[in-house]
């Protein structure tokens, strides 16, 4: 059995210690309050969603191909006969033994969603620079059904600023999240997410990409959390209780 990490038993079992204990007129008069500021976020969302749906195209220039479980294909063959495609840039370097454990979290997400996606003109493909051979075996273990494939022979993930050759991890060297990274980098590889739109006559346009933060709408599992009165409960730092979902103790 898999040992449980030293955090995760305070987390489960930390006392609830709560605000206030009112009666329930007072509490409905609270969350009618709070109802107003969440209508207006939904509202300033929705204003921000159209907006970036407004965002110019710039059209990919360059021809990529990946290695895939089907044989090579090109950025434009990854769409697999949809016009829009999310690509998200998971961390999984040539040399690392296994995919990173927030990007994990991340893609327990995926094959959900996926089956809705695909019956609304959007494919969705993970790409990393392991090897194929690796990819495909961490996949079996995660039990994962997502399209994943390998930019192992080409420039994919420094093109858009994921992945950073030795002399980019100085400070200020590295171009993430549209600036440059003003401490030493921890990592070769970081995530994001790319969207591409593909053209009538096969052309290839970038749309979109966000990083960081910008990443946190694809995580139901910390939007169901927020629900809660323990939240997140990160004590040291964003998704420090996650682990891969073959590591935690079976009985937790």
């Amino acid at each position: 059995m898999t040992r449980r990490p030293a955090n995760s038993q305070t987390i489960m079992n930390a006392t609830l210690t709560p605000p206030r204990i009112v009666s329930p007129a007072e509490w409905l008069a609270a969350r009618q309050q709070h109802l107003v500021r969440e209508k207006q976020l939904t509202r300033a969302l929705d204003e921000l969603y159209a907006e970036r749906r407004q965002l110019p195209w710039t059209r990919v220039g360059k021809r990529y191909t990946f290695d895939t479980p089907t044989g090579k294909k090109t950025l434009a063959e990854l769409f697999d006969g949809r016009s829009q495609l999310f690509v998200y840039h998971f961390m999984f370097g040539p040399d690392w033994d296994e995919g990173c454990k927030s990007c994990s979290f991340v893609a327990d997400h995926f094959d959900g969603p996926r089956q809705h996606l695909e019956h609304h003109d959007l494919t969705l493909v993970a790409v990393s620079r392991a090897p194929l051979p690796k990819l495909e075996a961490y996949k079996r273990r995660m039990g994962w059904k997502f399209p994943w494939v390998s930019s192992f022979a080409n420039d994919f993930n420094h093109d858009f600023h994921v992945s950073f050759r030795p002399e980019e991890m100085a400070p200020g060297k590295a171009y993430y999240n549209y600036g440059f990274i003003q401490e030493t980098l921890p990592f070769d590889e970081l995530p994001g997410a790319s969207v591409f739109v593909r053209g009538e006559g096969g052309e290839v346009y970038h749309t979109y990409s966000t990083y960081t933060r910008g990443l946190d709408v694809l995580l139901g599992t910390h939007h169901m959390l927020d629900f809660t009165p323990k939240g997140r409960d990160e004590r040291t730092g964003t998704m420090d209780w996650v682990r891969r979902h073959d590591s935690y103790d079976a009985a937790n």
